[in-house]
């Protein structure tokens, strides 16, 4: 409906970008000076939309590099447990090492981020890598921002975006900022506009949106950016508003905002790829917009509530009986404005 698919494609969706290992205390509301007990988890945003993808039945591939050692070893397990395609998932030569999270969980609303990323494994992605046949396999790619935070993973990324385009394959930019990569305002706003452009699909938040138009003279609003890049090869436009909710645009002119389901948060991190992931899924599913984001926001919602990312993803029955019982209790979450 939004996007042409061609269903003869072996992928669903290839993502590219980052793999981490995600370590979450287990000691209740503490600083991480406090925190003595941790669970490890795979983490990383495009890993955990795969994640999210695979777990409601979807076939992933993946362009990455992770780390030559145990944790290497668990993230690919991890993907081959799941399903995900590893076949284009090298190991680093260098001794470059995968990006370690340790978070901080103060309260429901308070979560902060601690990344060792010296040297990280998944920058070390390098245009040899990227294989046309890989992508011309896929109905769609997603880029994830991190990838371009530096080379060669930056021009990796860049040429998958070519690739894609060459063989057909519809690319979704999940603009998925981190401070701590990137160099300086400049660099996010030249190398996330260049790959935005290439896109037919765009994820991100207000401040991601606002970051990647530093350079355009936009005004930060919604509908000034929906109208930005609809002009150049956007489709649909999702733009976060944490717990506001969210907007979304199509080129149609249809206009929706999304409003979370209400749940107890535990943590204010991984919602975003919880929607993501289900939002995807709704757009394979050939579901109206409506559907895509009734899905998408009940996943985000479930997964602020949970301990982990990965670990929580839901499958399709998990996220129907949500869906029903928070319906039944506090009605529809999408509102259709045009």
């Amino acid at each position: 409906m939004y996007l042409s698919l061609d269903p003869a494609r072996s992928f669903d969706l290839t993502l590219l970008g980052r793999i981490a290992v995600d370590f979450n205390p287990l000691d209740g509301y503490k600083t991480l000076a406090e925190s003595a007990v941790f669970r490890k988890y795979l983490g990383g945003s495009p890993a955990n939309i795969a994640i999210g993808l695979a777990r409601l039945g979807k076939k992933c591939g993946f362009f990455a590099r992770v780390s030559d050692d145990q944790f290497g070893d668990f993230v690919t397990g991890y993907f081959k447990h799941v399903g995900i395609d590893t076949e284009r998932i090298r190991r680093c030569e260098n001794g470059e090492k995968i990006g370690l999270t340790f978070t901080e969980m103060l309260s429901e609303t308070e979560s902060s981020i601690l990344m060792y990323r010296n040297k990280a494994a998944d920058l070390q992605l390098c245009p040899d890598d990227i294989d046309e046949a890989y992508i011309k396999s896929s109905k769609m790619l997603l880029i994830s921002g991190t990838a371009l935070a530096a080379g060669p993973s930056r021009e990796a990324a860049l040429k998958a975006a070519a690739l894609a385009e060459k063989v057909n394959t519809p690319v979704i930019f999940d603009i998925d900022y981190r401070p701590y990569n990137w160099a300086n305002p400049d660099e996010i706003s030249v190398y996330c506009a260049l790959a935005a452009r290439s896109a037919e699909i765009i994820l991100g938040s207000r401040e991601e949106f606002d970051l990647c138009e530093r350079l355009t003279g936009l005004s930060g609003a919604d509908e000034m950016t929906a109208a930005y890049w609809f002009s150049q090869k956007a489709k649909i436009i999702v733009i976060k508003h944490g717990k506001e909710g969210s907007s979304v645009y199509c080129r149609d002119g249809a206009h929706y905002t999304v409003k979370p389901f209400p749940v107890k948060l535990l943590k204010s991190f991984g919602g975003g790829d919880g929607y993501a992931s289900a939002f995807i899924y709704g757009l394979l599913e050939d579901k109206n917009m409506a559907g895509c984001l009734e899905l998408a926001s009940a996943s985000a919602s479930i997964l602020v509530s949970a301990h982990s990312c990965s670990d929580s993803m839901p499958r399709l029955d998990e996220l129907q009986a949500f869906i029903g019982m928070y319906k039944a209790a506090h009605g529809e979450c999408i509102v259709e404005i045009g």
